[in-house]
Parts: structure tokens; C-alpha cells; sequence
């Protein structure tokens, strides 16, 4: 028997869904290993856990789940900023360092699926290998916004709206070139989901950071609920079918 392609098609609502998973990625991680104190390391292996036992859940399903694909989603969301935060603040690599690091484990991550299936593009996630690839594409991507925010807000002094105003006008500068250009509509929709990443890590930094520090302070456990309350109506309102399988 056949399977279906695994991941959802991509859509508006697609990317409003993502934006909002990945900003709870960063308050419900940050909720985690610092408001409750658990500390980046043991954060990243709850969550690492999490992805895992997620991951196994999508890769044995033979058709598309959107709850189990979301859920495994924010699992790489949280995994990601703990881990990006224990290596940057905790191994003390840096901003910059970490983030040269995650982009070249992203770009191999990338060009070893582009050899070893002949194509990147989300409409041949139908298999385990393809799904393991793309989780692990994703996860990596995850991890690298974390970073990638982090180092605007912070080391360049951007802070978190003007880090949101970065990313948000290279995403747009991405749907443009999809709209009225004949780029690679693979190369952009990657390009736009690891641009969501970063742009999640600011707004969420934005929403529960103290206002001393640029923030709204509206705390991270309140944060995370009215996140995670946006995203389950979005799929709720905005039902969700399987990309379709290339040809």
C-alpha cells in the first residue's frame, strides 16, 4: 500500500500556523529552563524526548495527521531554542559561532537528502527515509533561528522589534520573489521556513522579556497558553490537507 505525502500542503494558513509554533517554541522553551529552572541541558533532553517519541509517531503513520505533524513541529521548536541556548550561553560559543555551526549542519543536512533521494522538495515526504531527512532538516533549521535571533536582538543591537522588522521584510522579500519571480519554489519555501524561526524567536523574546529589557513582560506561561490557543484554532478553523505527491 501507498503512502501519502506527509507533511501538509503549504498555504496562508500554513505559515501563519508555523510563525505562531515557532514563537511558542521560544516562550514555552524559555518557560521551561529558566521560569521553572530545570536549566538549558536537562530542558533540551525533556524536550529532545518529546521529539523523538514524536517523530516515531509521524515516520509510523501511514497518512497525514495535522495534530501529530504540529505537535512534532513544536517539539523541534522547544528542542531547538533550549539546545541553540545551552551551546550559545552554556558551551559559550556564541552567538556567531553557533549560528555558522547550525547553518552548515543545515546545508549538509541538506545536500546529503538532495543526494541520497534526488529531491528536497516537501512533496516527496512519503517514506521513512524522505521523513527522516525532513525532521532532521527541521530541526536543525529550528535550532539555527534560535541562534540567529538571539545574535540580532542581542549582539547586534537590533532588539526584538527590529530584529521582527529584519526577518519579517526577508520573508517578504521571499514571497515576492515567489509571486513575480521564476525562482526554485523548493529553495524558497526553505528559505521562508527558516526564516520563520528567527522571526518566532523575537516576537516570543518581545512578548515575555521584562520591560527593562525591551519587552512586554507578559510572562511566558501566559505567552505559551494564548500561542498555543492561536495555533489550535488555526488548524482547527483552517483544516489542513497532505501536500500533494510529486509527479
Amino acid at each position: 500500500m501507498s503512502r501519502e505525502v506527509k507533511v501538509p500542503e503549504v498555504a496562508l494558513a500554513f505559515w501563519l500556523v508555523k510563525v505562531a509554533a515557532t514563537t511558542l517554541g521560544e516562550t514555552a522553551g524559555d518557560a521551561l529552563s529558566m521560569s521553572l529552572g530545570f536549566g538549558y541541558l536537562l530542558s533540551t533532553a525533556i524536550f529532545g524526548a518529546i521529539f523523538v517519541a514524536a517523530v516515531a509517531v509521524q515516520i509510523r503513520a501511514r497518512k497525514f495527521h495535522p495534530a501529530v505533524y504540529w505537535v512534532t513541529i513544536v517539539a523541534t521548536t522547544t528542542v531547538g531554542t533550549t539546545l541553540a541556548d545551552f551551546a550559545d550561553r552554556s558551551l559559550h560559543i556564541g552567538y556567531a559561532g553557533g549560528s555558522s555551526l547550525l547553518l552548515a549542519l543545515l546545508l549538509a543536512s541538506l545536500y546529503t537528502w538532495k543526494r541520497a533521494t534526488g529531491s528536497i522538495s516537501i512533496e516527496t515526504v512519503d517514506s521513512p527515509e524522505t521523513e527522516a531527512f525532513y525532521w532532521t532538516t527541521i530541526m536543525f533549521s529550528q535550532t539555527l533561528g534560535t541562534a540567529l535571533g538571539d545574535w540580532t536582538a542581542d549582539s547586534a543591537g537590533l532588539g526584538y522589534l527590529g530584529s521582527a522588522a529584519v526577518f519579517g521584510a526577508l520573508l517578504a522579500a521571499v514571497a515576492a520573489a515567489y509571486f513575480f519571480t521564476r525562482a526554485s519554489r523548493t529553495a524558497l519555501f526553505w528559505a521562508a521556513f527558516v526564516l520563520t524561526r528567527p522571526l518566532g524567536a523575537v516576537v516570543g523574546d518581545f512578548l515575555d522579556k521584562p520591560v527593562s529589557d525591551g519587552g512586554l513582560a507578559l510572562g511566558r506561561f501566559a505567552a505559551s497558553g494564548a500561542l498555543l490557543a492561536f495555533m489550535s484554532a488555526g488548524v482547527i478553523l483552517f483544516p489542513q490537507r497532505a501536500a500533494r505527491r510529486a509527479h
